[in-house]
């Protein structure tokens, strides 16, 4: 993977520093200053974001490995997530909860969160292509799947370590290649044609699917975070089995074979275990032997709710208005017309008939063939 192109004065000036020579010492100087947008749609900010965090993942083919912990990207991914820690809080306020009620507390997360339902929308109502920008927005993640939540391990011990390494067992596929939960997602991609390879789409998504991304590794790389990383892996567990069951159920609507819908499908059953096991062997536990940390549980999974239910509001919203969800198909720039054709020509047009004939807006096989 190549750095991705900048959205901005501030990943531009990061992008200029990163490809300009060997590491050094230096802080970079004055940098620029960030955009007055929400910050989850504030695109120089999100991908600035997930350009450091990403040298602390599997970095970049044209950027010296060497930069990771320089002064300079300290320093970027410091002031960045200053702005992106004040957003969330205004998102998001932090509020006072007892040890003991954090699984509860939890449960009332998921039963009142009231974000627009994207898994009804794919399962009854979209196209193809619109499935396929799913996907692509998706692959963000899903291509490092367990990975932001795995910084935990080593920061936990006893019963909550144990319960951790029980639903990250289950993520990397009990140790068979085949059955990694990243794994299965990259066949989904494959038989929706669309590329598997790692990072792939990321100049193709907006700031909302970066900060989705986002989120978890700001969690994940700081130790004080620990228990907003655990807050946010139980609510993703508790909210995750029905929608799978329906993405699944969308995309065999779509003609989806068993390939392609596995990914989907593992999860309504492993998911429904989990959640149980999160809420309760995890996070119940881990509040119960550091009672300072049972506000920044809730936080996390607080803050996965809301970004999350933003993102699929993005989504929703642009193909209600006829549009694609994707930044380049947004702006029609070449790199536009090179996503709608690859698309286009693993596309069936038997599958996005139903969906059309229903009444649904336009996604990027539609638009291929206008």
């Amino acid at each position: 993977m190549f750095l991705p192109h900048p959205r901005g004065p501030l990943s531009t000036a990061v992008a200029h520093r990163l490809l300009g020579g060997k590491p050094d010492d230096t802080d970079g100087g004055p940098l620029p200053g960030f955009a007055e947008l929400p910050v989850l749609h504030d695109d120089d900010l999100q991908l600035t974001l997930w350009i450091c965090y990403e040298l602390g993942y599997r970095g970049f083919d044209d950027v010296d490995p060497g930069w990771e912990h320089t002064p300079f990207v300290d320093r970027v991914r410091r002031e960045a997530e200053k702005r992106w820690l004040a957003g969330l809080r205004e998102l998001v306020p932090t509020v006072a909860v007892r040890p003991e009620d954090v699984p509860k507390a939890l449960l009332e997360l998921v039963r009142n969160d009231d974000g627009p339902s994207l898994a009804k929308f794919l399962q009854r109502r979209a196209s193809a292509g619109q499935f396929r920008e799913f996907v692509v927005h998706r692959s963000v993640y899903h291509l490092k799947e367990a990975d932001p939540h795995s910084w935990a391990i080593p920061r936990l011990s006893g019963a909550a370590k144990v319960a951790l390494l029980e639903i990250q067992s289950d993520e990397y596929g009990d140790g068979r290649l085949e059955r990694m939960h990243s794994e299965l997602f990259r066949a989904t991609m494959r038989g929706l044609g669309l590329d598997d390879a790692y990072g792939h789409y990321i100049d193709d998504v907006p700031a909302v699917t970066l900060a989705v991304s986002n989120l978890m590794s700001l969690f994940g790389f700081h130790r004080r975070w620990l228990g907003a990383t655990l807050g946010h892996l139980a609510a993703f567990e508790m909210t995750s089995s029905l929608p799978n069951r329906r993405y699944g159920n969308g995309l065999r609507r779509l003609g989806g074979d068993a390939d392609a819908t596995r990914f989907f499908d593992v999860h309504v059953e492993a998911d429904a275990v989990h959640e149980q096991i999160a809420a309760h062997d995890l996070c119940g536990t881990f509040a119960r032997e550091n009672p300072a940390a049972a506000a920044d549980v809730v936080f996390g999974a607080a803050c996965g709710l809301a970004v999350d239910a933003e993102f699929a509001r993005m989504l929703l919203t642009r193909w209600e208005d006829g549009r694609s969800s994707l930044r380049s198909a947004a702006t029609g720039g070449p790199e536009a017309a090179d996503l709608v054709r690859s698309v286009a020509e693993g596309f069936d047009g038997r599958e996005a008939a139903p969906a059309q004939r229903d009444g649904a807006p336009a996604g990027i096989d539609d638009l291929a063939v206008r």
